[in-house]
């Protein structure tokens, strides 16, 4: 993880992990905008799918006393934002996140990995026993 980067955000990165997300990538923005520290954007293959994954997040940081302080798009689950205040997600419907391409738009931001994320990666090259 990037130095200095509060430890909490593995929290948010289980969260998401928790409902089989695709390709979550961790942005560090620190350096490129005083919005936030942290982007985590990740995907799900419908928009059931995305309002799910965004509840599930809500619930599961509400057990560690996280809140966010504003949450737009779940109802419709095209784009869903959770803005943690220094952590912000985004979940996408795979299409939707495509078309908008934040990775690209953020191309300067370094791209970081928490134990949860490393971890999973780890899990996910492991050939099925």
């Amino acid at each position: 993880m990037s130095d200095d980067l509060d430890p909490s955000l593995d929290f948010y990165v289980k969260a998401a992990l928790g409902r089989k997300v695709l390709d979550l990538v961790i942005l560090d923005v620190r350096d490129l905008t005083s919005i936030a520290d942290a982007f985590i954007i990740c995907s799900g293959h419908s928009n059931r799918q995305v309002a799910a994954i965004a509840e599930s997040i809500q619930v599961e940081l509400k057990k560690h006393g996280i809140r966010p302080l504003s949450v737009e798009g779940k109802k419709e689950g095209h784009w869903v934002l959770l803005d943690y205040g220094h952590v912000i997600m985004h979940v996408f419907y795979e299409p939707v996140r495509s078309f908008y391409d934040l990775e690209g738009l953020w191309i300067d931001a370094k791209r970081i990995k928490t134990p949860s994320l490393i971890n999973a990666s780890d899990q996910d090259l492991k050939p099925d026993a």
